[in-house]
C-alpha cells in the first residue's frame, strides 16, 4: 500500500425505520461515508460529484496541496494510485483499489499520489470527491501526467 493512503471500508445497513412499535425494513440501504471524528480529512475545502461510464479512464493528476478523498456511490472502478513523491517510501510505487456498488470504500488520497481510475461496468460510476483546498481557477493545484505515461507504465487493458 502507498504510504498515506488510506481505504475506510463501509458498512452497508438496511434501510429501516420505526412505526410506533413497528420496525419496518425498506428496499434499499445506508451507509455511513465520512464522520468528523475519523480524522480522515485534515480540513474541508469542497465536495464535487462527477459521473463517468464504461471503458472511461480518468487519469492522471496530482496536487502539491490538496488531498482528495473518494467515494463511488455506484458502478465499479478500478482506482489507480501512482506515488510520486521524492521523499516517500513507496515513491515509485502503483496500487490498485477496485471500489463500487456492493463494494463500497472510502479511499484518501495524499497530496502527493498520482490517481485516476477506469469504469469497469455498465453503470455509470458516480463519484462524491471532498478536498482539503477550495478550486482557485486563476491557479488550480492541479498537475496532469498522461493515462499511458510510460514513466508510470500502468496498462489499463489488463483491468
Amino acid at each position: 500500500m502507498i504510504d498515506g493512503v488510506k481505504i475506510k471500508e463501509l458498512k452497508v445497513h438496511p434501510d429501516v425505520h420505526r412505526t410506533g412499535e413497528e420496525v419496518v425494513e425498506e428496499p434499499g440501504f445506508l451507509t455511513e461515508v465520512l464522520r468528523a471524528d475519523e480524522g480522515l480529512l485534515r480540513k474541508f475545502g469542497q465536495s464535487i460529484f462527477t459521473v463517468a461510464h464504461q471503458g472511461t479512464i480518468k487519469a492522471f493528476h496530482w496536487h502539491k496541496r490538496q488531498d482528495d478523498l473518494w467515494f463511488f456511490a455506484s458502478g465499479k472502478v478500478a482506482v489507480v494510485l501512482y506515488d510520486l513523491r521524492d521523499n516517500s517510501p513507496t515513491h515509485g510505487e502503483t496500487q490498485v483499489i477496485f471500489a463500487g456498488t456492493g463494494d463500497y470504500k472510502l479511499i484518501l488520497i495524499p497530496v502527493g499520489v498520482a490517481h485516476g481510475y477506469k469504469v469497469l461496468s455498465a453503470e455509470p460510476a458516480m463519484l462524491f470527491y471532498h478536498v482539503t483546498e477550495v478550486y482557485n481557477r486563476e491557479k488550480p493545484d492541479e498537475e496532469r501526467i498522461p493515462y499511458d505515461d510510460p514513466a508510470i507504465g500502468f496498462d489499463w487493458e489488463k483491468l
